[in-house]
């Protein structure tokens, strides 16, 4: 079973910046695609940015540009900076993990941008 938790989010001001981090504990999978989704109140949860284990990055048009995928393969654990944040970034961020067939979530994060 893997687990993932969440950490870094938090209250910023538009323009600031936050560094999300997600770590997978417990057995050792092969993890071989691991990202970022987000979902805020009222809105269908949508994926933010995915990063492969041989260093692939995919973004959302809405945030390419300002937030930057990475990870540590050896240690399981993908970070997710984000810079130049907007009030419409304000969202629950989840991380995911893909081990073959199985998707894996952690319990989110709320990240809030003010004007």
């Amino acid at each position: 079973q893997v687990q993932l938790v969440e950490s870094g989010g938090g209250l910023v001001q538009a323009g600031g910046s936050l560094r999300l981090s997600c770590a997978a504990s417990g057995r050792d999978f092969s993890l071989n695609t691991m990202g970022w989704y987000r979902q805020a109140p009222g809105k269908q949860r949508e994926p933010v940015a995915g990063v492969t284990s041989g260093g692939e990055t995919n973004y959302a048009d809405s945030v390419k540009g300002r937030f930057t995928i990475s990870r540590d393969n050896a240690k399981n654990t993908v970070f997710l900076q984000m810079n130049s944040l907007k009030p419409e970034d304000t969202a629950v961020y989840y991380c995911k993990a893909q081990a073959g067939v199985l998707a894996y979530w952690g319990q989110g994060t709320q990240v809030t941008v003010s004007s």
